[in-house]
């Protein structure tokens, strides 16, 4: 049986007055879902042991964005959107990653453009929320497969073999730039349009979510995250974190939250950490991680492959 331990927290940082960033912990089977407590003046790190049947459970992070309220709004009504649509409709529904539509990651697709269009409405709805909207970076994990959904650039990375991977590219102007070779990734993190996102949800009334499938070997960590934390402390920091934290997940948690405050805090800081354990999963083979991009939006497999970097 697929074992995942996962570790949870979400910080204000040491600037911001209010905390925009949310979380998911989602087992379906259970219909039960844990989400960060909004509370600045709480340092909570959740845990969970999940066994992971067919019906897969959901991680994910969400950042908001957007005046007085409307940030920390866009982030609840986000996760908590997702987690409402799953709870709601019939499990038996999410079995089997071979079918999209039947599948956790085709329904975390169709739950994730639910939500845009809910947070679209009410910042269209209520002046206050006008231009609000929320990154979205989550995991569907089945026995048979890690499956990734993003809008947005709250990021995932891999942690295996000793070494660490970003699974996830930023959906950001500076990231465009890189990709076209008009700026490097060292001139990226100075740029003055660094934080401009090219979709949120809410922000638009359509949007186009990027999911790819990953191989799960044992004893993979996959570490979901806001900007709050990989602004702050770069790959190599984290993989030593993790590293000497290995046995200790929610230590690596902390000293990942400490790390970011103690090099500015300016943002929230919002980690997930997921560790893989189970007798079915392969062992390492290669340092090789390929992870094949899905296309949900026509609910088919394109076939294509893409390598993460390693770090």
């Amino acid at each position: 049986m697929l074992i995942v331990e996962t570790h949870a927290t979400s910080h204000i940082g040491r600037v911001r007055k209010g905390n925009e960033d949310n979380y998911l912990l989602l087992h379906i089977s259970a219909a039960k879902a844990w989400m960060s407590s909004q509370d600045p003046d709480e340092f909570v790190i959740e845990s969970q042991r999940f066994e992971v049947d067919e019906n897969g459970i959901v991680l994910a992070v969400s950042d908001g964005m957007g005046g007085a309220l409307a940030g920390e709004v866009a982030s609840q009504m986000a996760v908590e959107t997702v987690s409402s649509k799953f709870l709601n409709d019939d499990p038996e529904r999410t079995m089997a990653p071979g079918e999209f539509t039947n599948s956790l990651i085709g329904n975390l697709y169709e739950a994730t453009l639910y939500a845009n269009h809910l947070i679209h409405q009410q910042g269209r709805s209520d002046p206050q929320f006008q231009g609000m909207g929320a990154t979205f970076t989550g995991l569907g994990i089945t026995p048979g497969a890690v499956d990734l959904i993003q809008i947005g650039d709250s990021r995932a990375y891999l942690v295996r073999n000793q070494n660490i991977y970003q699974i996830t590219k930023d959906q950001s102007l500076v990231q465009q730039l890189i990709d076209a070779n008009q700026i490097s990734a060292e001139e990226a993190e100075m740029h003055p349009l660094k934080n401009v996102i090219l979709q949120a949800l809410g922000a638009q009334s359509e949007i186009f979510p990027i999911s790819a499938r990953l191989a799960p070997n044992r004893d993979d960590i996959i570490l979901l995250c806001s900007d709050g934390l990989s602004n702050k402390v770069n790959g190599l920091e984290m993989q030593r974190i993790v590293l000497e934290n290995h046995d200790r997940l929610e230590m690596a948690c902390a000293e990942l939250v400490k790390k970011a405050n103690e090099n500015g805090g300016e943002d929230n800081i919002t980690v997930i950490l997921a560790r893989l354990t189970g007798d079915e999963l392969p062992e390492v083979r290669d340092g090789e991680v390929r992870l094949e991009l899905l296309n949900l939006g026509n609910i088919h497999d394109t076939a294509d492959q893409d390598t993460a970097e390693i770090i």
